[in-house]
């Protein structure tokens, strides 16, 4: 029989409904069973793409002993890290204090106040390789509970309290300068010279490393840096990270050198790193980066979009329960599928072998560009880049005949705001309609059914139901993205709904008395603490995620209270900032925004013309990345946003048909007139 996950929400929660363990949602019912029968509460956060909780979950939790052990001794409950990181952050940070690591599966004991006091990651089911079984684990803290209590609720409240000062806000002044040259040091120290990136094996992406490194090879002259973000863009797409076949990127590798992933595809990674390959693009120019933003862009489109408009969460690592199984190939297969000399061809540039390089199975990677394996080869890059094309294709279509992994289909408020970003900046660089169109849809859908009763926006929607009231990352990521989606369709309802979103962040967020913003809002539910977060997780942390936000609103609406609550922002994570730079990438970028001077671009003109469609080109085409866009054209069916008639106030003069201001700290030059004044105009901002 089915346990009490049968109606949750979560596909990682229904992923254990049919366990024996007697599971409980977080939620009261699990706490007055806990308090009314005097048990600790066994507490296990994973998500649904997690590799060693599948593990854990087929070990452990349906083996009907170690079952009996949790109902018996415990109150046990499951929760999808994914629809509740509030209660991620406060638990992993008690088990990185508890054990020294964090990591998924999560497994923390708690009182029946919520207040942890013992926990862990993956324990096998029984002790094997010098690890601790589960069943031990069970044993020993149901003895400790039933002997020791009164040490362990002493043990429980002293680390809860230290929780909640574990984050408390900088009084110290903000020294960009100095911030800006410790996160300097701290990339040329971290990056790998030899595969790029940042850090040794597991090698995760760093998006967030690699876009500062561009910003401050722009903003900040530092050139070299632009090199490090180069290397590293590269040997992520050329490594087994990137999907050669069907695009998009895998969460990270095992290894050094970007060959081995675990292969789960999140949709934040492919966001976040559509957006860095897109910024590469417009930094350099160069094509490779363009095709790499195409084709995961393409992917998200293909396979994680809701029909109603909002993207997926995640694909699963694992098929028909064999990791990678999906993904890989083996020579004989791709012989099989391809014509002898165009499998020889593909084998050697993606370098499948008989013995494979993935238990017995071949991951594939590129060592060689296309133009040096040409080159070896004496032939013409277009043309053989055109045949492996051809291969890839043929492969991706036996590929999806395949079992498919496991799809995470819950909708996230966060992740979404973050893809719509990046989609949102593609359509209008690359000058590809869909994305636009799908970033549009998307913002649609959350603004219309990620709400409560009250017009709160809620984190997570699945299956027609949305649920769990938003935390700040949600707010953060999708201010950015609908003032991206005012930039890139001049649509001012979405400036308008951006500005509610800076308004309930201020509201309900806040931390009036230190500054910063809290993760969960005032009227949150209470838990053992309310914290603030300052470093990145896998996605940018929300609170430097806003204050770039309110930057670039207040810098489009002339709004100083908005670039005060920013600052207040940046100022309350200044120690933190200070130390570990690296660890708050979002936090370095917005300040990177905050030290820039505010400069806007504005396009006003009678009507939407071929002129003003090139001088919008040209602006997109610009690598200008903390400058704003506004435009108004006369024959727009938009309606006005009253915050933005003072950006468009006297401007153009009646007797001209289009007007370009370029404005530095709301002193605009001459405006341009003419394609070749407007052009000159973007080049003399390029050298700026």
């Amino acid at each position: 029989m089915s346990n009490r996950l049968a109606d949750a929400s979560s596909p990682y929660l229904l992923q254990h409904k049919d366990n024996p363990v007697d599971w409980y949602p977080w939620g009261e019912a699990a706490f007055e069973r806990a308090r009314a029968e005097g048990k600790p509460i066994f507490l296990s956060i994973g998500y649904s793409a997690c590799h060693w909780c599948h593990v854990m979950e087929r070990e452990s939790f349906e083996d009907a002993e170690l079952a009996k052990m949790l109902n018996d001794h415990f109150v046990p409950i499951k929760v999808d890290r994914e629809q509740r990181p509030d209660l991620d952050h406060i638990y992993m940070q008690a088990v990185q204090t508890l054990s020294g690591r964090g990591g998924w599966p999560m497994s923390v004991f708690l009182t029946a106040d919520g207040e942890p006091f013992f926990g862990g990651t993956y324990w096998p089911p029984r002790s094997r390789h010098g690890m601790p079984g589960f069943d031990q684990v069970l044993s020993s803290v149901a003895d400790a509970w039933s002997n020791q209590r009164e040490k362990i609720m002493q043990q429980a409240a002293h680390l809860t309290a230290s929780l909640d000062a574990s984050e408390l806000s900088s009084t110290d002044p903000l020294d960009v300068e100095e911030i800006l040259q410790a996160t300097v040091a701290a990339l040329e120290h971290a990056f790998d010279a030899t595969n790029g990136g940042f850090g040794g094996a597991p090698k995760f992406p760093h998006p967030l490393e690699i876009k500062l490194c561009l910003r401050l090879a722009r903003h900040r002259d530092q050139k070299p840096l632009a090199q490090m973000a180069i290397l590293s863009l590269d040997k992520m797409a050329a490594g087994g990270i990137y999907d050669h076949l069907g695009g998009g990127f895998h969460r990270y590798s095992v290894d050094a050198y970007w060959l081995v992933p675990h292969f789960e595809k999140m949709l934040y990674d492919n966001a976040l790193l559509a957006g860095c390959y897109l910024e590469a693009f417009l930094a350099t120019g160069q094509i490779r980066y363009r095709e790499i933003v195409q084709e995961t862009l393409d992917y998200i489109l293909r396979e994680m979009q809701h029909p109603e408009g909002g993207f997926y969460s995640t694909q699963d690592a694992d098929s028909e329960g064999v990791e990678g199984k999906f993904f890989v190939w083996s020579r004989e297969e791709i012989a099989d599928i391809l014509d002898g000399d165009l499998a020889e061809i593909f084998c050697t540039f993606y370098n499948v072998t008989e013995t494979g390089n993935f238990e017995g199975q071949n991951i594939l990677h590129q060592t060689e560009s296309f133009e040096a394996f040409a080159s070896t080869r004496g032939c013409d890059p277009e043309a053989l880049k055109h045949k492996i094309q051809g291969a890839r294709q043929k492969l991706l279509a036996v590929r999806d005949q395949r079992i498919r992994p496991g799809l995470d289909d819950k909708v996230l408020a966060d992740w979404n705001g973050l893809m719509i970003d990046t989609l949102a900046r593609a359509g209008v660089v690359l000058e590809v309609p869909e994305y636009l169109a799908a970033a549009h849809r998307a913002s649609t859908m959350v603004h219309a059914k990620m709400r409560d009763g009250e017009g709160r926006l809620m984190h997570s929607w699945r299956n027609g139901m949305a649920e769990g009231m938003a935390f700040l990352d949600d707010y953060a990521a999708l201010l950015a993205a609908w003032i991206t989606l005012y930039e890139c369709t001049f649509e001012e309802v979405w400036l308008e709904r951006a500005l509610e979103l800076a308004e309930a962040l201020q509201s309900r967020y806040e931390d009036t008395e230190r500054g910063g913003f809290f993760f969960t809002a005032s009227d949150h539910e209470q838990l053992i603490v309310r914290r603030k977060e300052f470093f990145d997780q896998a996605t940018p942390n929300g609170n430097a995620l806003a204050a770039e936000g309110l930057l670039r609103l207040a810098d489009l609406l002339g709004r100083d209270d908005l670039r005060l609550a920013a600052q207040r922002a940046l100022e309350a994570a200044v120690d933190t900032l200070r130390k570990a730079p690296l660890a708050q990438g979002q936090g370095v970028l917005a300040i990177v925004r905050y030290a820039a001077p505010i400069r806007q671009w504005v396009l006003a003109g009678k009507e939407q013309t071929q002129e003003t469609t090139e001088v919008l080109k040209s602006l997109r085409a610009a690598y200008l990345p903390s400058h704003v866009l506004a435009c108004r054209l006369g024959a727009s069916t938009f309606p006005h946003s009253h915050h933005l008639d003072k950006l468009f106030l006297e401007r153009p003069a009646e007797e001209t048909a289009w007007e370009l201001y370029h404005c530095e700290h709301f002193a605009c030059q001459e405006p341009a007139k003419t394609m070749a004044a407007a052009k000159d105009m973007i080049l003399n901002a390029l050298d700026a």
